[in-house]
């Protein structure tokens, strides 16, 4: 089946992230599987026969029909309102991929992961960080997330959970951080992104996911601080963190 193919997915299963996100399980019977970064493209069609189309990053990994997106609500968007809001087990859509085969973590590459996540861009990284704990490397991952404050981060228990011989996690919350938290509430700066992240010196891979504005800031960033451009794999979308 080709990845250009539009394919029958249904809803299996939905349960919230946040107040304004939501977790969606899609049996899609003749999904082939994907590597783990790689995204979909969403198609609603309504019953006068007008369609929209979205792309989201998949947050599982492998083989099998099952697929699970998490998609943030853009208050004024055309599908994710409806993903977030309406869409319920049993609902009917189309899929199309997987896509991209750029911003994906393979698991012969030893080299150190950096992932660094802004809002919902956790979720291409989440699939990274599950592919690592389900395999046989020995890579080491670190993790740092970028969120508004704490009732606003997906998955967080899931990232809590990471198992700390293979992954150190660190959160920066941009406008309410958790009551005496010793970082005051603010995006990430060029020291921090320094202090916590891989050093240049370990030619880490580095995944920077987020809105576009947050994307571009951190790259920018990385190569100020002495990381080697074509070590730094991004994905961005519109939208604010």
């Amino acid at each position: 089946m080709s990845a250009s193919a539009w394919l029958p997915a249904h809803v299996a299963g939905v349960a919230a992230l946040t107040a304004h996100a939501r977790r969606i399980s899609l049996d899609v019977p003749d999904w082939p599987g994907n590597l783990p970064g790689q995204h979909l493209d969403v198609r609603l069609t309504a019953e006068d026969g007008y369609q929209a189309e979205r792309s989201y990053s998949i947050a599982s990994i492998g083989e099998g029909p099952v697929v699970e997106l998490a998609v943030d609500e853009i208050p004024d968007g055309e599908v994710s309102p409806y993903l977030v809001r309406d869409v319920q087990p049993g609902d009917f859509l189309e899929v199309k991929g997987p896509l991209g085969a750029y911003f994906v973590w393979r698991e012969d590459d030893p080299a150190p992961v950096q992932l660094i996540a802004g809002g919902s861009g956790i979720v291409p990284l989440l699939a990274m960080a599950r592919a690592r704990a389900l395999s046989d490397s020995a890579a080491p991952f670190r993790l740092l997330c970028s969120t508004r404050s704490p009732a606003d981060a997906m998955y967080a228990d899931e990232i809590s959970r990471l198992p700390p011989a293979a992954f150190t996690v660190s959160w920066v919350y941009t406008r309410r951080p958790p009551s005496g938290w010793p970082r005051e509430a603010g995006r990430v700066t060029d020291a921090e992104l320094a202090a916590l992240c891989w050093p240049p010196a370990r030619r880490p891979i580095v995944f920077v996911c987020g809105p576009t504005s947050f994307v571009e800031a951190v790259a920018d960033a990385l190569v100020r601080i002495g990381h080697e451009p074509a070590r730094i794999r991004t994905e961005r979308f519109g939208g604010s963190s």
